[in-house]
């Protein structure tokens, strides 16, 4: 299924009901809420609005909540899925994108309840179906965690 933008909507913006069409994470799994400043094949920023409701804080930490950095690393991932997802048009019947490496992980600052992540994405590499990214967690100006990344496209 394809969604086009409706008349007068910005292209480069991408809400929830797309982000759902072109993944298949569901809650407690979905960390992205909305993507913006999309170019094709070429990157995307991701928004996550962490609330204290997220079911990991339970025990991450009960008296100090923090985001866990492989979430956010996987917030990446999905926002480099929606990119890979939106500019090859996926037909998401049959069809899935992998994650399949990450490197050169970084966590250099906690991500809390109230936050909102933007996860700046670019392809460092594009071939057939797979692609290698670069992404940043970032919060305001802090970046809260960077690493390099790559998923595929396989059938289902």
């Amino acid at each position: 299924m394809t969604r086009k933008a409706p008349a007068g909507q910005d292209p480069t913006q991408i809400d929830i009901t797309e982000v759902l069409e072109r993944i298949p994470h569901r809650y407690p799994f979905l960390l992205v809420d909305r993507c913006e400043e999309y170019k094709p094949s070429e990157s995307i920023v991701g928004i996550k609005c962490v609330t204290v409701n997220e079911p990991f804080f339970q025990g991450h930490f009960p008296d100090y909540p923090v985001m866990p950095g492989v979430l956010l690393i996987e917030a990446m991932a999905q926002t480099g899925a929606v990119l890979m997802s939106k500019s090859l048009e996926v037909d998401t019947a049959g069809k899935a994108i992998f994650f399949m490496s990450a490197d050169n992980c970084r966590f250099r600052s906690p991500v809390r309840p109230g936050d909102v992540v933007r996860m700046p994405v670019r392809v460092v590499r594009h071939r057939g179906d797979v692609f290698k990214f670069a992404g940043q967690a970032l919060v305001g100006d802090k970046v809260a965690a960077e690493a390099e990344f790559a998923a595929m496209v396989v059938e289902t």
